[in-house]
């Protein structure tokens, strides 16, 4: 696709080749989200970003990102501080902070409300998760993070097998994952799950169409073994009717260091799209892995920068220029912490 000006709001708009100009670009990226150097192309741009859900990693992500580009960032993170709440339609919200944005992103927590902002907006439009539908920008990052940890074990995306764990119903960015997943040769997925939490129908016929294997298991210890990739996710209460309900499943699978030893390969990365559920009742993936050198779930967060300066670049058209418009660091910054 020709990426600029273009609204990105759900991984079904890219084909491999769209995938892979992003990694590529994101590799660019690196000496600026490092510290390393600085650039200053989208001086004078302004980012508007508008989370009416609650966010960490993406919020952040997103405007560090823009700021690493030279860029302002305008941030609304309460629904309840804009005029939608006096009844503005979505429709007119988004004629008028496009008129303030040279390029938009928004969480929302009702699935096709980004969709439904963008097709009103004069600006670009990234999808920063809406609901239980899509988060791509997630999903991007998490095929990133798993290319680089793959290359440094001398494999690649292609003949991946990755076991998905935990609440794969409501979970955005395992609904994106799956659906990019199917853009490469030869995947091996093992869903698991309890029943009631499944990956939706639709995904599943999607990857067999689309040549891959899948299977689905309800013992998280059968379906964790020869895998390259651990992809662990909490129980989303926020999509649950209640707290009860979602207490069923909360610490129904948990990932610790005597689970992963006695049945992963010893070179299966872990990841999680965070944040993991650090509760004594949850614990999917136990703190006691944290110093484990498998565990890429921080190496997967910082990947966030590169892919989401990416994409900035790529849709403000920049990204062929930044080479050329780059100076070194003029205050200390610790490289080391990027090992």
């Amino acid at each position: 696709m020709n990426f600029v000006g273009e609204h990105i709001l759900s991984v079904a708009q890219l084909n491999r080749a769209d995938v892979e100009e992003i990694f590529a670009v994101a590799e660019k990226m690196t000496p600026f989200a490092q510290r390393k150097q600085i650039t200053r192309l989208l001086e004078g741009a302004v980012l508007c970003n508008l989370f009416f859900e609650a966010s960490t990693r993406t919020r952040l992500s997103f405007g560090a990102a823009f700021n690493l580009l030279g860029g302002y960032v305008r941030e609304t993170a309460d629904i309840a501080s804009t005029s939608l709440v006096k009844g503005e339609s979505l429709k007119d919200f988004a004629r008028v902070v496009s008129g303030y944005s040279d390029v938009i992103v928004m969480r929302h927590p009702i699935d096709g409300a980004v969709a439904e902002f963008a097709e009103s907006s004069r600006s670009p439009v990234l999808n920063g998760g809406d609901g239980s539908n899509e988060h791509p920008t997630q999903a991007l990052l998490d095929l990133y993070t798993i290319k680089k940890e793959l290359r440094a074990r001398t494999k690649d995306l292609d003949d991946l097998r990755i076991a998905v764990i935990g609440d794969l119903k409501h979970s955005r960015a395992v609904h994106s994952l799956i659906k990019l997943l199917k853009l490469f040769r030869n995947i091996r997925v093992h869903l698991i799950s309890p029943p009631a939490l499944s990956a939706p129908e639709s995904m599943i016929t999607e990857l067999l169409e689309a040549g891959h294997r899948v299977q689905q298991f309800e013992q998280l210890e059968l379906g964790i073994q020869a895998v390259d990739v651990l992809y662990v996710t909490r129980t989303q209460e926020e999509r649950f009717s209640s707290s009860a309900e979602a207490l069923k499943y909360r610490g129904l699978f948990r990932i610790n260091q005597a689970v992963y030893s006695q049945h992963c390969e010893p070179d299966t990365v872990i990841m999680h799209p965070l944040p993991r559920d650090s509760r004594k009742a949850a614990q999917e993936l136990s703190e006691d892995l944290d110093a484990h050198p498998n565990l890429a779930i921080f190496r997967q967060s910082d990947n966030g920068l590169t892919v989401r300066m990416a994409l900035f670049a790529l849709i403000l058209d920049v990204a062929d220029k930044v080479k050329d418009d780059s100076v070194p660091v003029g205050w200390y910054a610790d490289a080391g912490k990027w090992d």
